[in-house]
């Protein structure tokens, strides 16, 4: 028994030894690109433009006071689309932050990035039902309104694009690794206690498992065309005359960018495997749960066979006190009855 559980002891350290961490082994990727801040910069002008608009549209068309809802609504228009074509290169941003491995960052700025559109969005139906409605009130106009609409609206499209810029600007400033080495860890590794939370995330582990995944084929893609680069420059060199360039340095860091390459192979089969194991372990706990949900289930229809009998029993028991209240009722009459019986009983005897 004692050789049977160290048997089995060592085949699970041996099993847990697979499925380490490796942040500190891990290469990073050399290849990260600061993303570009000039459009978000170019959109809060065009903003702060909208916004100059809608504070002196009425002495922009003094000449003309009729016309400011129509050029209003016109404008808050094109900027809808404007901000609905901004929205996709948002997006393409975004996915190359994903891309370069800071898995944390891109779920902010994914949030961030609809939100000048949702704003847009909502500012352009609310001048629509004013438009439609016409709300007469005393102390604004039908242009007032629409300008403190659409005011509000781009003050609050600004605001989000500068947390936007923000977020891009500490991006561009950080000098680490990527946070999805950190953030993330094997699914059947020990955790402490404030990393258990990771398992009730609701699939997210399996989010940023491809996230990992991307960021590793983005840096095999990355090593392989240093690869080509390195090789093409090794082969230029040993054509050339001059037999004075350090060919031996080249040829060293081409095999480490080699064994680069295989390790970040290695690693992403390895990820691979946890992700595959990490799924059947949600399969078995989904299947334990269901398991679960069924006994639950049979305990629920116990419990309402139990409470129909319980309740028929009640029923029983209603009917029970309702004739016995009927037999005592009757016994009082027949008490009674018998009383008056005996009392005239002797009364007949004195008359006779």
């Amino acid at each position: 028994m004692a050789h049977a559980t160290s048997s089995s002891f060592a085949l699970s350290a041996e099993e847990n030894s697979l499925f380490v961490d490796i942040l500190h082994e891990a290469p990073l990727s050399s290849h990260r690109q600061p993303r570009s801040i000039l459009g978000s910069i170019l959109y809060c002008f065009l903003l702060a433009s909208c916004a100059v608009l809608a504070a002196t549209a009425p002495w922009i068309f003094f000449v003309m006071p009729k016309l400011i809802p129509a050029m209003l609504c016109s404008c808050n228009a094109i900027l809808l689309v404007i901000t609905g074509l901004f929205q996709q290169y948002l997006v393409y941003q975004v996915k190359k932050v994903r891309l370069q491995g800071y898995y944390m960052f891109s779920e902010k700025l994914k949030h961030l990035a609809r939100l000048p559109f949702a704003t847009t969005a909502y500012g352009t139906a609310l001048m629509l039902l004013v438009i439609v409605w016409e709300p007469h009130l005393q102390i604004l106009s039908l242009s007032t309104l629409l300008r403190i609409v659409m005011f509000t609206e781009v003050i609050c499209a600004g605001c989000f694009m500068s947390v936007y810029i923000g977020c891009i600007h500490q991006y561009n400033s950080l000098n680490g690794q990527p946070d999805i080495l950190k953030s993330l860890y094997s699914a059947l590794q020990p955790s402490s206690s404030l990393q258990e939370l990771r398992y009730h995330d609701g699939g997210r582990l399996s989010d940023q498992q491809m996230a990992l995944l991307q960021y590793q084929r983005e840096n095999l893609h990355y090593l392989g065309e240093e690869v080509l680069r390195l090789q093409e420059l090794l082969s230029k060199y040993q054509r050339a005359d001059d037999r004075t360039t350090p060919q031996v340095d080249l040829a060293h860091l081409l095999a480490a960018r080699d064994q680069e390459l295989r390790a970040l192979s290695a690693e992403m089969n390895q990820m691979q495997s946890e992700l595959r194991l990490a799924r059947n372990l949600i399969a078995e706990r989904d299947n334990e749960i269901q398991l679960v949900r069924a006994t639950n289930n049979q305990y629920i229809e116990e419990n309402e066979r139990l409470r129909a009998i319980l309740s028929e029993w009640s029923t029983r028991a209603a009917k029970l006190e309702r004739a016995l209240d009927a037999e005592r009722g009757a016994a009082k009459e027949m008490q009674k009855s018998i009383a008056k019986m005996r009392s005239h009983s002797p009364r007949a005897e004195e008359q006779r």
